[in-house]
């Protein structure tokens, strides 16, 4: 609160002579009642009106100035009306047990414990997913895009909740999860590598004809070889 300026305390004391001026800069004695003189916050004369007639202008908590006993309510009821009561919502919004949203959150939980997160086994190799066919692969891959997104709203959920355990089991998980989804990729890689090669190869086959959609395959012929042997005899 900023201080009162002095030419406002002073401008209401009236100096007569030059004691009461002396006067008036001395302490007052300790049985004296202090009166200290306050700026009004505002400079509007006490007998203003009040312009709008609001009966309840004014009401301050600090002044002990409240509302009255008997308020007056800005509607009016006949003797035979009564007033309206808001009613109860007795039905319950259930949700779909069976909802595709909860395969991104383990045993229908938000957060899981330390215990929980570590029960997970180790990432797969390349060596054991050679010989996967490419639907396995593929559903192995949206397995783990799924618990890397469960992973990550836990993660999200412990932060806004300053929850202080799971992080260390939680970064381990999604690590694991990370080794998997390279294996596969690395997996893929070697087959499309190998397919490059082997079409490579049966361009420069003359027993292939990879303009056919089917059959590209042909066998060889001998029946030139077998006629001429033939004819010697």
């Amino acid at each position: 609160m900023s201080a009162i300026p002095t030419f406002r305390v002073l401008r209401r004391i009236r100096l007569s002579t030059p004691a009461d001026a002396v006067r008036s800069l001395l302490p007052p004695p300790p049985n004296c009642a202090r009166t200290a003189s306050v700026a009004r916050f505002s400079t509007s004369p006490p007998s203003w009106g009040r312009g709008d007639n609001n009966k309840n202008r004014g009401n301050s908590v600090v002044r002990g100035t409240g509302l009255r006993k008997r308020q007056v309510l800005s509607i009016r009821f006949n003797e035979d009306q009564k007033i309206p009561t808001p009613t109860q919502r007795e039905s319950v919004v259930q949700g779909d047990p069976n909802h595709g949203l909860w395969e991104f959150f383990k045993n229908k939980q938000l957060l899981a414990t330390p215990v929980q997160e570590s029960q997970h086994g180790r990432a797969w190799t390349v060596n054991e997913l050679r010989s996967r066919d490419w639907e396995t692969l593929q559903q192995l891959w949206w397995v783990c895009v799924k618990e890397r997104n469960r992973l990550a709203t836990e993660k999200i959920e412990r932060d806004r909740l300053d929850a202080g355990y799971g992080d260390a089991e939680n970064e381990f998980r999604d690590k694991v999860v990370q080794e998997t989804m390279k294996a596969i990729v690395d997996t893929l890689v070697e087959r499309n590598q190998a397919y490059s090669e082997a079409y490579e190869l049966a361009r420069n086959d003359d027993t292939i004809d990879l303009t056919r959609p089917e059959h590209q395959y042909q066998e060889p012929t001998y029946e030139a070889d077998v006629g001429g042997i033939a004819g010697t005899g």
